[in-house]
Formats: C-alpha cells, structure tokens, sequence
C-alpha cells in the first residue's frame, strides 16, 4: 500500500474537510452581447464539516443543488464564493499547480457507469491513468497496481484488456471505484454512485464501499436522492432543498428525530419491506420553486404545510437545536 503523502496533511486531524458557505451562481446570458440578465443559485450558501474515515451523506429531490456542492468543492465547476478547507488548506486560493498536487487525495465517482468510462481505453488503461499522470512508476509497476485495485474492488486482474462496453453496469461503477482508488486518496465524493445499478447490485456497492472505508481509512461525502441508501452508510445526513442545507443531524437522530418538515416529508415516502406497517405519507402541494427566482424568506414555505406568517418574510439560518443536531426552520 503507499499512500500520497507530500501534500502536508495532517493525518491525526478529526475534520478533513471544511466547507464554509460554498456558493455556486450560474449566469443567464442573453443577446447578440450576452448580457447577463439573471443567475441561477445551484448553490447558496452551504457549510459542513467532515470528519476523517466518516460518511456525510447529502441528499434532496433532483435539482436541489447535490451534485453541484460535490463538484464545486473539487473545483470541477469554480464555485463563486466561499472556502473548502481540507486539512488546513484552502482548496479555492490554490493555483493550478498547486491544485493538480492535492486532487491525488481528493476522487469522485460518477453517478453514471458507463459515461464516465472512456470507451476507446482499456480498463487497464482507465484505472492506470491517475498513476501515470501523478507518479512515476515503471511499467511493471503499474500493471501490479492495477490489479491489485482490479481485485480489491472484485474484479478479475485478467479483464485489464478488455473496454468498458464489455462489462455490466455494477462492473463498470467498480472500475470507476477503482479509478477513485488508484493514488489511495483520502476523500472521494460519490456522486449517486448507486441510482443507475439495481437493487440488488446497489447492495453490493454499498457494502464494498463500506468495506474499503474501513479497510483504507476513507472519508466519503455521499450525494443521493435515496434516504434508505444513505442510511446505511452515513454517520451523518444533510437534507438539501433549493440550495441550503436545511437541516444535519447524526444519521440515527436524523431518521428518528427529523425536525424539519421538508425531512419529515422525504422519510414518510421511504418505503418499509412490511406489508402490515402502514406509514402516514406527507404529501408535499405545488413545485419546487426554480433557483432563478427563489421565494423570499425560507425557500420552502411555499410547500410547508406548517408553515407560518414569519416565513414568507425571513430566511431561517441553521442552527444548532441540541446534540449536534442542525436546523433551519422557524419552528
């Protein structure tokens, strides 16, 4: 095993991973000049911590701005505003040379299998590339490496020479995984790593996931829609809507102690493996409203069936209510 190490990280350090109000505003241009006439906020404002070897788990309904924290903290979109501090570093007020040397410990694993797979390179060539452009390793040295991942992640070392096409959808995620895997990074962002497998697959990726967190010490934030998912991974759960995270807890105090009524409503659809348990739906009115005019006040009065005179008015901050439980919500 060899681990990455030059960058200055402080292995003893509990929070790897700082985000502090991390924004992320896409222009609306329009004319023969592009003038920009509007922004939509993806992202507005987001903070949260992560501690090493832990699981954040992010999740909301599509379009709440998941994917886009996961990718502006990696500086795969530049975010607008804000700080992402790993291990004392800012990741926003580095140069690009200086960024190219930190991404060997910060990976992503895409939510879709096959898109992210260059069909033209072997899985040989797709799980080495990290390690040709970040090391200098012979050959040979390579090629042990990437069977060594190939293994680690359930794959035969022998497929090497095959192209992705040539794979199942849970196959080609865990060549992603062990694309991820290659420069033994120390957090990697898993993208909806599960939402395009089956049901029975997504398990698998799931415990394997769980498996080399344990085994290499990892710390994963884990973006997805999926609440039941999330539950089985995460030592704690954010709940996004429209940008903000509206409330963070513990993942057992999120899923037995939701607070706020957006989380309230996402967990009575979860559905229960019990034909005679009968849970009570909340049934959310109307849409969400559309980042490019977000409602004043808290973004989810318009749906909030408990909502009251003072929400419609001012935006509620996160805030901390007992237990390191987080949220944003006038009541």
């Amino acid at each position: 095993m060899f681990r990455i190490s030059s960058f200055g990280f402080d292995e003893s350090s509990m929070a790897l991973l700082e985000v502090r109000n991390l924004t992320k505003y896409f222009p609306i241009k329009k004319g023969a000049l592009s003038r920009t006439v509007g922004e939509v906020r993806a992202v507005d404002g987001v903070s949260f911590t992560l501690e090493k070897g832990k699981t954040l788990g992010l999740v909301g309904e599509s379009g709440c701005g998941k994917t886009t924290v996961g990718r502006s903290l990696l500086r795969l979109v530049e975010p607008t505003s804000g700080e992402v501090i790993v291990n004392g570093k800012d990741l926003l007020a580095m140069d690009k040379e200086e960024l190219r040397k930190m991404r060997a410990s910060l990976q992503i694993i895409f939510q879709d299998p096959f898109s992210s797979l260059d069909p033209r390179m072997s899985v040989g060539e797709i799980i080495a590339e990290p390690i040709r452009n970040h090391l200098q390793s012979s050959r040979s040295e390579i090629r042990d490496r990437v069977a060594y991942l190939m293994d680690r992640v359930g794959l035969h070392a022998d497929q090497m020479n095959r192209y992705p096409h040539e794979f199942s959808g849970g196959q080609r995620q865990r060549i992603g995984i062990a694309r991820a895997l290659a420069l033994n990074p120390l957090l990697i962002v898993c993208d909806e790593p599960v939402s395009a497998l089956d049901v029975s697959i997504q398990a698998q990726v799931i415990n394997l996931l769980a498996q080399l967190q344990e085994q290499m010490d990892l710390s994963y934030l884990f973006i997805a829609h999926d609440l039941s998912v999330v539950e089985h991974i995460s030592d704690r759960v954010a709940v996004m809507y429209l940008g903000r995270i509206v409330e963070l807890a513990s993942d057992q105090d999120l899923y037995e102690n939701a607070l706020h009524p957006y989380t309230q409503a996402l967990l009575s659809a979860v559905p229960v493996p019990d034909p005679d348990i009968r849970k009570k739906r909340i049934i959310l009115e109307g849409d969400v409203p559309s980042p490019l005019n977000p409602p004043t006040g808290c973004a989810f009065h318009t749906r909030c069936p408990v909502k009251k005179d003072l929400c419609s008015r001012e935006r509620p901050e996160l805030k901390d209510v007992g237990n390191d439980h987080f949220v944003a919500c006038h009541r």
